[in-house]
């Protein structure tokens, strides 16, 4: 499949998804977030892949947030059916996604930017990234997730703050308040990503989906996580990977899963 706006590259189990708009700092317009559905949706029954990163193009932006100029003159409909739809088709899909993904943050991450990668199951950070939520600053409010992810993420009364100021934390900030897991210089950030992958794929892919579902759960209201946790937790013992992990692990091996 061929995109305009990014580009997708395949090797040796992960798939890196680059955000390729540096012209306008890999902002997010419809034909990116529509174009970035489509290469998720491909990979979800992709055996080939076991880990997604996704990152953006050059030494300044992950993504500098949403392209402001396509929705300056929406009504009050047009952008809740904004929000609405972005969140389905990209946002909560990824969160959701069977196959863990990465948030590799090369630079800024803003509005848009920062929501994605908030919505990726966790990021690492290069040394030189910003994080922010500025939308209140242009007389709106994150649209995509960001007033729900990021008090999970740091908690309320920071997130409140960052919302409310429309300031911006740089990555040993963002570290400390647990809103990514590590900090790397910018030269490192990518391979930083492929060696958490490397360890992530020598596990039960299987396993690890089930595992996404259960993490899940326990932040969706109305849905009692442990109970998800029980359900899921049962569903691994009818998967051959089961079978060969506890096979592998009485006779002293390394397992091999066939990821069924």
């Amino acid at each position: 499949m061929t995109f305009e706006n990014i580009l997708v590259d395949n090797s040796n189990g992960i798939t890196t998804i680059t955000i390729n708009r540096p012209s306008k700092l890999n902002a997010l317009n419809r034909v990116t977030i529509q174009e970035l559905h489509d290469a998720f949706e491909n990979l979800e029954g992709d055996k080939k892949t076991k880990v997604i990163i996704i990152t953006g193009s050059g030494e300044k932006a992950f993504v500098a947030g949403a392209d402001i100029s396509e929705f300056a003159d929406y009504s009050i409909e047009e952008g809740s059916n904004l929000a609405a739809q972005g969140q389905k088709i990209l946002f909560d899909y990824i969160e959701n996604f069977n196959k863990p993904v990465i948030a590799a943050v090369n630079g800024f991450a803003l509005g848009g930017g920062l929501e994605l990668a908030m919505a990726c199951h966790f990021r690492v950070a290069s040394d030189n990234a910003k994080m922010g939520l500025p939308e209140v600053s242009l007389g709106v409010i994150p649209g995509y997730g960001g007033t729900q992810r990021l008090p999970q993420l740091v908690g309320k009364g920071r997130a409140m703050e960052l919302i409310m100021t429309a300031g911006m934390i740089d990555a040993n900030q963002a570290l400390n308040y647990g809103l990514v897991n590590h900090v790397t210089p910018q030269e490192e950030l990518l391979s930083l990503a492929e060696k958490i992958a490397s360890k992530i794929m020598r596990n039960s892919s299987v396993a690890i989906s089930a595992g996404i579902k259960a993490i899940n759960a326990g932040f969706k209201d109305g849905v009692n996580g442990y109970q998800a946790e029980i359900e899921e937790f049962g569903n691994c013992f009818g998967t051959e990977d089961f079978e060969e992990g506890t096979t592998a692990f009485l006779e002293k091996r390394k397992a091999e899963f066939p990821g069924k």
